[in-house]
């Protein structure tokens, strides 16, 4: 028999949890809080071959997996409650939305919705790897699937943008600045202007961000040894849904040549991901944010998360959904309204309710 966790206690755990800090590729110690926590509610809980902390419940014919991660980029933010708000890193990206799954599991299972339930807290989402989720991918698919990312609590987020990461190298013979030759740094500099021009000119006449390509400079460094020079561009490119990252790599190779650069790709690109807003999950969550006196937005995001490797690869209805600003993601100001939190919670247990009510499945 499955214990239910009422509001204090799902305030409790989403405090404990933020608290645990669990830097990608330092998960240990929230997995290990997960696990325990929720086997002491009666669920059958794991630490997979990746890391990921995975938490199953209940029986019946229809699976939703409710995918959320619990890692988080670095910075240590003081953990603390005040008038109503938790404070700390992950707050909103995205222990909030995970500890909101969970919550809402134990709910769910505590009443016996005719459904199994699959919660997952993922690893290394907040790098390139993406490691947890593509272990997962390898699984077996569910029915539907909901991940969690920050889309507020009356948001529902149906798409993220693509994502390619890499490297442009321009390496010659140290110049004089007293000649007209141009230095390296200068042709970096140019070779960048000329990357976001065209990347301008590729998205003309597209209104919404998510539709265009969209250049980002990590870093840009140059070295002289006195006879030869280097200098080395890290980027980021988001790709929409009409660019996938091969066709990305042909257009950034060809600007890149320009300026006689090489171009690296790291690992891993992604390509974009969007479902339609009519999908049987997204209709459902929509339903329960107006039956609790939401007005329902659908968005599409121009980051990337676990949406873009779960969706394509278990071919199965899915969205993304969580409690929290996104505007708060990786700043110092990370915060969440535990009322909002304790909204999105009943949202969940609504709406995956009234999908494990509804038959047939459909897309």
């Amino acid at each position: 028999m499955i214990r239910p966790l009422d509001d204090a206690a799902a305030i409790d755990l989403v405090h404990d949890l933020v608290a645990t800090r669990s830097v990608s590729t330092e998960e240990g110690a929230a997995a290990a809080l997960i696990t325990s926590r929720m086997a002491a509610l009666g669920f059958q809980t794991e630490i997979d071959a990746a890391g990921n902390a995975v938490v199953r419940g209940g029986q019946g014919p229809l699976e939703i997996a409710l995918v959320g991660h619990m890692d988080t980029v670095p910075g240590d933010l003081p953990v603390y409650i005040k008038e109503g708000v938790l404070y700390g890193r992950g707050a909103v990206d995205a222990k909030g939305p995970l500890a909101a799954f969970l919550v809402a599991a134990s709910r769910l299972m505590a009443e016996e919705a005719a459904l199994r339930l699959r919660v997952v807290a993922c690893v290394e989402e907040e790098v390139a790897s993406s490691r947890g989720a593509r272990y997962l991918a390898t699984t077996d698919a569910p029915d539907m699937l909901i991940i969690g990312e920050p889309s507020g609590w009356d948001g529902v987020t149906l798409g993220y943008k693509g994502y390619l990461r890499a490297r442009l190298t321009l390496v010659g013979e140290n110049t004089h600045t007293a000649h007209d030759a141009r230095t390296l740094p200068a042709r970096a500099c140019t070779l960048w202007a000329s990357l976001e021009d065209a990347a301008r000119g590729w998205s003309a006449g597209r209104e919404r961000a998510f539709d265009q390509l969209l250049p980002a400079l990590l870093d840009i460094r140059c070295e002289n040894d006195g006879a030869r020079a280097k200098a080395v561009l890290d980027l980021t490119l988001r790709l929409p849904l009409d660019l996938p990252p091969d066709e990305a790599i042909v257009w950034l190779s060809e600007r890149a040549a320009t300026e006689g650069a090489a171009v690296s790709v790291l690992p891993t690109p992604m390509p974009a991901w969007s479902g339609p807003r009519t999908g049987v999950v997204a209709r459902a969550l929509g339903r329960a944010i107006l039956e609790r006196g939401g007005r329902t937005t659908f968005q599409t995001k121009t980051g990337t998360a676990d949406l873009n490797v779960l969706a394509p690869a278990w071919g199965c209805p899915s969205v993304a959904y969580g409690p929290g600003d996104a505007a708060l993601d990786h700043t110092p100001h990370e915060h969440l309204e535990l009322a909002e939190y304790l909204s999105g919670i009943e949202v969940l247990v609504a709406g995956v309710r009234a999908l494990a009510q509804a038959a047939p499945v459909q897309a």
